[in-house]
């Protein structure tokens, strides 16, 4: 009795073994090991990342950067595009013209120039002359008195010369196209009598007779000639410069001049 019972104690003591072996075979896949504390704290080793890029890209070999570029294309230029001038002054008479036009006579001019730069340009003046006739002028026409002036146009090249920030100077010669012009008060002159040097300079005397008509009291000459000149500049604190000027000017037709030598002062800017 007693050995039939160990022996049933013994046969389930060695199925519970086998039972719960069977139990944990099939809680764990085979081939594969149970998790482990120290592999799941384990954090995955962060990538490097690729080579960035350049911030900024460096401009081409040669190439300047477009702001600088620009900012030299802009620079302005130290010159005026125009000028402009007015003056005035007094004439001093040369040639033929200083026989009978007595010296003085006051002048007004007013010009512009178109500047190429700072050293050449080209200048265009209109400028009056006073010529008042001389006494011994008026003694061969017997008139009492009369009046006398040339009104000129001139184009000429100019060329500045900047000697300092403040100090400057020019030269121009070119054509000119002169008008004088005149009017006798009255005459004692008998029409067809011999001219003398002053109807031949007044224009009177186309032959070698005063006209018949009366037309000789009126002169009215168109003529074609030169002129030049030069002038020294002082620039003043506003900008506009002050300038002194001496010009010479010639004209000519059917060999009768007119010679004049304007001698102005005044602002150009």
């Amino acid at each position: 009795m007693i050995g039939k019972f160990a022996t049933a104690s013994a046969l389930t003591l060695l199925l519970t073994i086998l039972l719960g072996s069977q139990a944990l075979a099939q809680t764990t896949p085979a081939g594969q090991a149970p998790a482990t504390p120290a592999a799941a704290d384990q954090t995955p080793t962060p990538q490097t990342p690729a080579a960035q890029a350049p911030a900024s890209q460096q401009p081409a070999s040669g190439q300047e950067p477009a702001e600088e570029s620009s900012s030299r294309r802009k620079k302005p230029h130290n010159y005026k595009n125009w000028s402009y001038n007015v003056g005035a002054g007094a004439n001093l008479d040369s040639g033929t013209t200083k026989a009978f036009v007595r010296g003085g006579g006051g002048v007004a001019t007013a010009g512009l120039a178109r500047n190429a730069n700072k050293y050449l340009g080209l200048r265009a003046d209109f400028t009056f002359a006073n010529l008042p006739l001389r006494d011994s002028a008026l003694e061969l026409a017997q008139a009492p008195s009369a009046t006398n002036h040339l009104f000129a146009f001139t184009l000429d090249p100019i060329i500045n010369f900047p000697v300092s920030s403040k100090y400057g100077g020019y030269v121009f010669i070119g054509p000119g196209f002169y008008h004088r012009s005149g009017s006798l008060d009255s005459s004692t002159a008998v029409p067809g009598s011999a001219c003398n040097p002053f109807w031949s300079w007044w224009g009177a005397c186309p032959n070698v007779s005063i006209p018949l008509s009366g037309n000789f009291l009126n002169s009215s000459l168109n003529q074609f000639g030169y002129n030049l000149g030069a002038g020294v500049t002082r620039k003043m604190p506003s900008g506009v410069e002050l300038y002194a000027e001496f010009r010479l000017t010639h004209g000519s037709h059917n060999n009768i001049t007119t010679d004049v030598r304007p001698i102005t002062i005044g602002l150009r800017w």
